[in-house]
């Protein structure tokens, strides 16, 4: 194996992690910022409200993107087994 494949190898997976990652990520980033300005607003300090919406975020992300998800990481898995023969 080259140092060139490796490192497309390595990009090639830093890039799989984002795509599979950033979904998730953005979106409890932006409940956690909706939950924190209303919690602001009404003075409703209550940290179970932020933590049960996130995970319902995260449970319907996994839901609605999970096989493109899986697919995706089966791809990445598939083109190293292919470089590692």
């Amino acid at each position: 194996m080259q140092v060139d494949q490796i490192i497309d190898v390595f990009r090639d997976g830093v890039g799989v992690a984002i795509r599979l990652g950033a979904p998730v990520l953005l979106l409890c980033m932006l409940v956690g910022v909706v939950v924190a300005l209303l919690q602001a607003v009404t003075q409703i300090h209550e940290q179970s409200i932020g933590f049960v919406l996130k995970l319902i975020v995260v449970v319907m992300v996994l839901a609605v993107g999970g096989s493109w998800m899986i697919e995706s990481l089966q791809e990445y898995t598939y083109r190293l087994f292919e470089l590692m023969l």
